[in-house]
């Protein structure tokens, strides 16, 4: 419900916002707005050539080719002048993101498609799981922690070994994966939930929970920064590190006390210990290692484990042919029978996704995104904040929304102001501490029809403000 109305409030304020620039003349035509492709020029105004300063009317007239000729004013570096059939029409500054119709096309080319295929892949890992009773022992093994976290959760539920493979996936950089473990989570939630159109607690903890992105091995990050000619490409993992670690314990924490957790338990206890033990082992590890050791290391491991998940799948599969006899069916009918439930789950929240990123889509050219983030950077700097520190906002601003709008200012600053200045640092920390808030919400309850999300969002959110103010202090601490 909070969201359905967020996404009208973002939908009809950006289209209101277009409708008045375009007749206070803003902006010369909408077409950018519903047809225009990412970084594309952007046109703003049309006027007879004699409307010109002289010295850009000379220029074109002495320019050998009068029928199309492109002119850059010196004083403005970002304005473009086309002439053609007496006008000159005038494009300033670049497209923000698709425009309407492009972002529907992209929306299910780029990421459903590809979504729909890793889902059709791990959803046929998943059935061999289940069938076989590896994630029936994975439940019982974690059972005594999850019950605490998830007190409505009944014991040896198949959703714990589903939530457990998806924070495993986080954890590890494992992207591809941990979307399908996550919805098939979801799904699994979903049935012992005695309100199907309402979240219930247990699925609210595990959204927040995974929202915050705790990940120890940062890949994506590394090989942005990596393909920018950073000295050190890793040097910005253990910041990701801490920070996403303390979003997942305030994530926790905010949701525990709303739902009234018992945090003296021994069990749970003992599960968050061993939790901060293996992120202290890994950081001690990492932290020993030379430049090539830690990129090797870095590149290297998350693959390595997805692919010992695969083997170990299929292989614990094989040995455990029995069950899959006993249940009149194959190994391999097995995986098809989960492929084709992942796709039917892809289809399903495509509409969800598509609704979300045209919003988007919208708020960002507009100019909407632009006028806040730039009132936000005056209200910083204004308070002394660092320049290098509200030159990286932007990421933080847009990561709620937008992975990919988020991922395209980290790559932006990084080449604007260098991969070892600290905005570029502090940018990349943003883009690892925390997930795409709105979209996560979109696909995760959409895929279960759930409409009242409760205090999911707000929480999120306010789980995405801690990782960006915790980013700032890390990362002014360690650069």
């Amino acid at each position: 419900m909070v969201l359905s109305r967020f996404w009208l409030v973002i939908f009809i304020s950006s289209i209101l916002f277009i409708v008045v620039s375009l007749f206070t003349a803003n902006t010369y035509t909408i077409d950018s707005v519903l047809n225009g492709k990412k970084d594309d020029p952007v046109l703003v105004s049309e006027k007879y050539i004699e409307e010109l300063p002289a010295f850009l009317k000379d220029s074109i007239k002495k320019a050998p080719d009068q029928t199309m000729i492109i002119n850059r004013d010196t004083l403005n570096a970002d304005t473009t002048y086309v002439y053609k059939n007496k006008t000159v029409k005038i494009y300033s500054g670049l497209q923000k993101s698709d425009g309407l119709l492009p972002t529907c096309k992209s929306t299910l080319v780029d990421l459903i498609l590809p979504l729909i295929a890793y889902l059709a892949f791990f959803c046929g890992l998943m059935e061999l799981l289940i069938v076989s009773g590896a994630s029936g022992n994975l439940a019982k093994a974690l059972s005594p922690v999850f019950v605490k976290v998830f007190p409505s959760i009944p014991k040896n539920h198949p959703s714990i070994s589903y939530m457990t493979l998806n924070f495993a996936a986080n954890f590890l950089g494992l992207d591809s994966a941990a979307t399908p473990f996550g919805l098939k989570a979801m799904e699994s939630l979903q049935e012992i939930n005695p309100e199907k159109d309402k979240a219930s607690d247990a699925q609210i903890m595990f959204m927040c929970l995974h929202a915050s992105g705790l990940t120890l091995i940062a890949t994506s990050i590394i090989g942005y920064r990596a393909a920018a000619n950073a000295s050190n490409p890793a040097d910005v993992m253990l910041p990701c590190i801490i920070t996403s670690f303390i979003g997942t314990i305030a994530a926790f924490l905010i949701v525990g006390v709303k739902q009234k957790i018992n945090f003296k338990s021994a069990s749970l206890l003992i599960g968050l210990m061993g939790l901060i033990a293996a992120i202290v082992g890994l950081l001690m590890y990492v932290n020993h290692l030379d430049l090539i050791g830690k990129n090797y290391f870095t590149s290297n491991l998350s693959g390595l484990i997805l692919l010992a998940i695969i083997v170990f799948t299929l292989i614990f599969s094989f040995r455990h042919e029995k069950k899959f006899r006993e249940a009149d069916t194959t190994v391999f009918d097995t995986f098809v029978v989960g492929a084709n439930n992942g796709v039917k789950t892809g289809v399903t929240i495509f509409p969800y996704v598509l609704g979300m990123l045209v919003a988007i889509s919208l708020f960002r050219n507009s100019g909407l995104f632009e006028i806040i983030s730039d009132a936000i950077g005056f209200i910083f700097s204004n308070l002394g904040v660092s320049k290098e520190i509200t030159n990286a906002l932007p990421v933080a601003m847009l990561r709620p929304f937008s992975s990919a709008g988020s991922r395209g200012f980290l790559i932006d600053s990084m080449n604007t102001f260098g991969a070892d200045s600290l905005t570029a640092r502090l940018s990349s920390i943003f883009q690892c501490s925390a997930e795409s808030t709105f979209y996560v919400i979109a696909v995760y309850f959409g895929s279960v029809n759930i409409k009242n999300t409760r205090y999911a969002l707000g929480t999120m959110l306010l789980v995405d403000l801690i990782c960006v103010i915790t980013a700032i202090f890390v990362a002014t601490w360690f650069f």
